[in-house]
This record gives structure tokens, sequence and C-alpha cells, in this order.
């Protein structure tokens, strides 16, 4: 090992050792509890050592999880509130389908849960959600007035607000996500206009969070504050609180020392003598990856004319998104016409990389933003949509192999244009999958984490097995199960 690598190695394993030393520090001062009940995983956070404090019940969105509203659980439990947290049926840790009634029945079921915590003032009670979250919480701020003191609502959906019912709404929405700012103008006019009345219960307000959209609104700090400002001052509460979520950041670093990690030891178990050789024209590539998206599109939407398209493959659109990529990949590896057989070494090291690129990528995600670990009803659904991926990546590691510096970035962006544009194109053809819009910003960023491994292995069957075995895990671990 150079020394240059044995320097990167070591910065590596420091920033990994400080990444996990600032996501502990997050919890300092706090109290986390974990439980079930009546088959919903729920999360419990609140100050330590505090009694009689108002709680508050936080539900997240669609193909999100308890572990994607952390910042705002966080914020809130530094301030002086008991926040209780779970998964919706289909989503997280949750294996019972997601139907239409069962939204309301897991929120009781938390607030019931809510209740029995110790520290807990059952007379102030508020609550919080996002996107599909935010219509749980408003239905039920309405349905039950002298329940909940102050109901948030961050990118939201719809419900039958009034002057008077929720009481103490607040509207969120960022300034990127045009149709939930239109939505939160709706609802604010529905609900009386700006009105400052906490006593009264009438409080309205509308907080647009800049340079944010659907996913990122979730870990703004303005966000945060905003609604940790709306609720001190619906309890009228005085908090010394200056604590803000930096965990995404932490996060952040944590997985670029792995990306460095792999930089360090990539020489050490890569082998040029038996990395296959699978040289192709240019023009051949180009003219396969662009193709690809328009024939995986057109078949998504034949696939949607024989039945319910959204639910293949046992997760709600992710399912869509893996025949995709199948097809995709067929058809760029067909006018490819070069791939040749893996070696066992070969394999061996896509292994190698998958498990970096899990730890890397998902060990820390479980604490700070995404249900990481898979439960059983989920894990059965990896090898399938690993698979489904697998010809994508294989073209892909084709047309990179041997590529220098500028071609790799001049590829990273390519295919960052073809999946953008490819699914842009899918959701015009299938309307039922627009919930994919809201991944867009995803594709070129995990494009470019694999297009960087790959130039560190440089091998077409490891960057593939590692790439799709990631991604396979990715999807299921981030979409609704199917009912």
């Amino acid at each position: 090992m150079t020394r240059k690598r044995l320097f990167s190695l070591i910065v590596a394993l420091l920033l990994i050792a400080l990444s996990w030393w600032g996501v502990a520090a997050a919890r300092t001062g706090l109290v986390t509890r974990t439980f079930s009940d009546k088959g919903l995983p729920m999360l419990y956070v609140a100050p330590q050592g505090s009694e009689k404090i108002p709680g508050v019940l936080v539900a997240h969105g669609y193909a999100g999880s308890k572990q994607l509203m952390l910042g705002y659980a966080h914020v809130l439990a530094h301030a002086g509130y008991a926040v209780m947290l779970w998964d919706f049926g289909g989503h997280g840790a949750n294996p019972a389908p997601l139907e239409r009634d069962s939204l309301q029945q897991d929120l009781n079921v938390a607030y019931a849960a809510l209740l029995e915590q110790p520290e807990v003032d059952p007379s102030r009670l508020a609550l919080l959600g996002h996107s599909m979250g935010s219509g749980a919480v408003m239905s039920a701020g309405i349905r039950n007035p002298d329940r909940f003191a102050a109901t948030v609502a961050v990118s939201p959906t719809g419900a039958g607000v009034t002057p008077s019912i929720p009481r103490n709404l607040q509207l969120q929405a960022g300034s990127w996500e045009g149709g939930f700012v239109t939505n939160a103008q709706r609802l604010l006019a529905a609900a009386g206009g700006e009105n400052d009345n906490f006593a009264g219960g009438r409080a309205r307000s509308l907080v647009i969070i800049p340079n944010a959209e659907h996913i990122t609104i979730l870990l703004r700090n303005i966000s945060h504050q905003a609604a940790r400002t709306w609720l001190d001052a619906t309890f009228r509460i005085q908090s010394s609180s200056n604590y803000i979520d930096r965990r995404m950041a932490w996060y952040a670093l944590h997985l670029v020392a792995w990306l460095l990690f792999l930089f360090a030891v990539a020489p050490a178990v890569a082998d040029p003598a038996t990395t296959p050789k699978a040289k192709v024209h240019p023009l051949q590539s180009l003219l396969g990856s662009f193709l690809a998206p328009f024939l995986a599109s057109a078949s998504l939407l034949l696939l949607s004319r024989m039945g319910e398209i959204d639910s293949l493959g046992g997760v709600l659109v992710g399912g869509a998104i893996g025949i995709w990529f199948f097809v995709a990949g067929i058809v760029w590896l067909g006018i490819l016409l070069r791939l040749q057989r893996p070696t066992l070494r070969a394999l061996g090291i896509g292994l190698g990389l998958f498990v970096l690129l899990w730890v890397g990528f998902g060990a820390m995600a479980q604490s700070v933003w995404l249900q990481w670990w898979l439960i059983p009803a989920r894990l059965k659904l990896w090898p399938l949509l690993s698979l489904a991926c697998l010809p994508w990546f294989l073209a892909s590691g084709v047309a990179q192999q041997d590529a220098g510096v500028l071609s790799r970035v001049a590829w990273w962006l390519w295919q960052s244009v073809l999946l953008v544009g490819g699914f842009i194109l899918a959701v015009y053809l299938v309307p039922q999958l627009g919930f994919i819009y809201l991944l867009l910003p995803l594709f070129p960023l995990a494009m470019g984490i694999f297009s960087f491994a790959g130039s560190q292995l440089n091998n077409v069957w490891s960057y593939a097995l590692g790439s799709a075995l990631f991604f396979g895990w990715a999807i299921v671990a981030a979409f609704p199960l199917a009912s």
C-alpha cells in the first residue's frame, strides 16, 4: 500500500469514528425507547428526567418511516417535548398492509402508547405530520379538537379544515414543491387565513421553507424550528434550547469516509490480471443507453394496461422501478453484445463492494433517516429486485471499463440524464407512478457513488454485482410493501 493510500485509510477510519460520535452526541440528554404494540413499531424520544411535559405525535409520509422524521423529534425533545414516532402499515418495520382506515388506527395506537409514557402530560398534546402523514394528523385534529392543542402539517395533502378546527394549525411547504405550496394556500384560506389567536385555538400560519422540496424539507432546520416555535407558542413555553439537528451532515461525512476507505483498499483486492475485458465502440454504448429508457418506459405502459403495475414486485412503485431497470439493462446489453463470464474472484469482490456500500450507506441510516434493517417480509424480496437491476449495471460497467476520470464523469452525467429523463417519460406514460417524481434528485447521487466505486475496481462483474445488490436493497428498504 502506498503512503497516499495508507494516509487515506487512516483518515477514513478517523472520519468514520468521528461521524458516529457526532450522531451519538445528538442523543445526549435524551431517553429513547423502541417498542411495539398491536404490531405497530414505535420509537419514543424525550428529555431525560422530565415530568409532565407536552407530548407530540409525529407521522411520516408515503414511502417514509419513523427514522425519516427524527429531525423533528430531536429538535422537539431537546426543547422539552416528548415525541412518539411510528411506522404506518407497509412502511419501515411494519409488515401490515396499508389500508384506507389503517392510518387513523395506527395513529390511535401511537396516541395510546404516548399517554402511557411517564414523562407525558396527557392534557398537553400536539400533532405533526408530513405529506400522507399530514392528512392523518389534520384528520385526527379535526376529529378530536379537545385532545390535541396544535397541528403542524408539513407538505400538506387534504383535510376538511375550518377556522376553528383543527386547533392552532401551522402549514409548511417547500418552495420547490409547487403543488404542495398551492395546496397549503388553499388549506390556509379554508382555515380562515393567518391568525395568532393561540389561546382560542384559532391560530393559523403558512411557512414556506426556501430551497426545499418534498424530501429535503424534512432535513431543514428552518422547518424544525418553525414547528418548535409554533408548539412553544401553543403551550406558552419559553425554551432555551439551541439544538440544531446536524445528523445528516455527520451521515454524509460517514458515507464519504467509506468511499475514501474503498479508494485506500481497492488496489489490494483488485486483480488486473483477471479483469475481464469487454471493449465496445463508444457509439455502440451511446446508442444502447439512449434507446434503453424509451423501451423500458414503453414496457411499463404495456404492463399497466394488463393490470396494476404500482404493486408489482411486492413493493409499491419500487417494483415498477425494478422492471424499468431490467428492461433498460437488457436492451443496453443486447446492443453492446459484449459480456464475458465472471470469475469467482470478481464475484467475491462484488460481494465485498456490496458489504462496503451497505455499511457506508445504511448502517448509520438506521439511526438517522431510513429503516435500513429489512424485516423478513422485505428481505425475501431483495434477491428479486437486485436481479432486476443487474442488467443495467452490467451494461454500465461494460461501457465504463478502462475509462479515464473525465470519461467516467461524462458517463455519470449521461446516465443521470438517462435515468431522470427516462423516469419522467415513464411517469408521463403511467401517471400512477407519479411518486417517482419526488425521487428524481436521488438518481444522480446514487449513480455518482456507483461510478466512483466502479473506477476503483475497474471490473464489470464486481461493479455490477455490488451495485445491483445494494440498489435492490435500497429499493426494498425505502418503498412501502404491497398489500
